[in-house]
């Protein structure tokens, strides 16, 4: 466990920059050591100032010498460092080509930096047997919610839509940001694509529909879908959960 992680900022964004710096600036672990506002020259210190940095913060797309670029630079160099890529351009084909190059974490903008500094932290692990036991904890209840709604275990979309609802309960703001943002994190952590996702996590709805509880249904769903007419959609279904836990109390933490 590191008391310090010293962080690398590369990003042609000045906005960003000057946010990061200012967040950062008396944070007691993350130490932001050097920003680059060009891809040329965050390579360029990688190279000369490798041993001077612990940690990656990254854009993809930069004029001159992109966020690829920089990577094959340190794959070819032996150049190991914990990344977090930050960008506008979230399609997925972007996506899968990063985690090629081992990147743990990939933050679309616009970037709120208290998520950013969990994002650093989770990555480096720190406090790493707390966030195991809430981690567990959560992935439990969602389990269960989702086994009393009828979804069993052995079909794809249970495991796209626990993904989903944990997610979504770490990060509220991507409510809207389903099809954008969640689908495509699910589609690279199973190897699959947004659109089959999509599909299956619709598929798993429809099983719930068919065999679930109707009163634990009824309860979570009455208020937000004609309970009688229609299926709640992908999303309403992923934020309905995800709000219900944080709700409850019993997993409430500090």
């Amino acid at each position: 466990m590191k008391t310090t992680i010293r962080a690398l900022l590369i990003d042609d964004s000045t906005s960003i920059v000057e946010k990061a710096n200012e967040y950062f600036s008396s944070h007691a672990v993350i130490k932001v050591v050097k920003s680059c506002t060009s891809g040329k020259e965050g390579l360029e210190y990688i190279l000369n100032h490798q041993d001077d940095f612990d940690f990656l913060l990254m854009d993809i797309i930069m004029p001159e010498v992109d966020g690829i670029s920089i990577l094959e630079e340190m794959q070819k160099n032996n150049i190991q460092k914990k990344t977090i890529i930050l960008s506008s351009y979230g399609k997925e084909e972007a996506m899968r080509l990063v985690k090629e190059y081992q990147v743990d974490y990939f933050m679309l903008k616009p970037i709120d930096m208290s998520i950013l500094e969990k994002r650093i932290l989770g990555v480096e692990s720190i406090n790493e047997e707390m966030a195991e036991t809430k981690n567990n904890k959560i992935e439990l209840a969602i389990s269960k919610l989702l086994h009393s709604l009828g979804i069993p275990s052995h079909i794809r979309g249970y495991q796209y839509i626990r993904e989903s609802i944990y997610m979504m309960y770490e990060n509220p703001d991507m409510i809207g940001g389903v099809t954008k943002c969640i689908y495509p994190e699910v589609a690279i952590r199973y190897d699959t694509t947004a659109s089959r996702v999509e599909r299956a996590i619709r598929h798993a709805i429809e099983v719930s529909w068919a065999r679930g509880d109707y009163e634990l249904m009824d309860e979570l769903f009455g208020h937000s879908v004609d309970f009688d007419r229609s299926k709640p959609t992908n999303s309403e279904f992923i934020a309905t959960l995800a709000d219900n836990l944080r709700l409850n109390k019993e997993l409430a933490y500090a």
